[in-house]
């Protein structure tokens, strides 16, 4: 395995924490916020913890398939995924932070590229740092927009 990159940002909205916690636990929605993602299925599980998502994404030119399967929920508070295929490893986590009708996301990707895949992480640093960026502006954008 190799070395981890890490693309952590944070988000705050006027949005009470159950709304956007309810929102963001519901994996299927990455394909309205996370602009590399092209589409996200549940293909087992009711949401919590073992439910599992085949998501396909474009990153740094080329199209990806990940399986990822819901680690940990904590309503309101922490949701956590963990994706995988044969070049990637993800672990997605998502904290949740209330302050009246106000919630902070801090959503942190953690990366380790497997095989072959590892020799390309030097230059790999700079997409992944632009991921974060779209990912966070995605984010605001789509939570700003909740109802409640």
């Amino acid at each position: 395995m190799g070395e981890v990159i890490t693309v952590e940002r944070s988000v705050t909205v006027d949005r009470p924490v159950e709304i956007v916690f309810g929102y963001l636990s519901d994996f299927e929605t990455t394909t309205e916020w996370d602009p590399g993602t092209v589409r996200t299925t549940r293909i087992s599980g009711d949401g919590g913890p073992g439910t599992a998502y085949r998501n396909v994404s474009t990153f740094n030119g080329k199209r990806t398939e990940l399986e990822y399967v819901v680690e940990q929920v904590d309503p309101n508070r922490l949701f956590q995924v963990r994706g995988q295929n044969k070049t990637i490893a993800a672990l997605d986590t998502m904290t949740f932070h209330a302050d009246g009708d106000r919630t902070t996301v801090t959503y942190r990707a953690d990366f380790t590229l497997k095989g072959l895949a590892r020799l390309a992480e030097p230059f790999l640093k700079a997409p992944f740092r632009k991921l974060g960026d779209e990912a966070e502006t995605g984010l605001r954008d789509t939570l700003n927009k909740l109802q409640g």
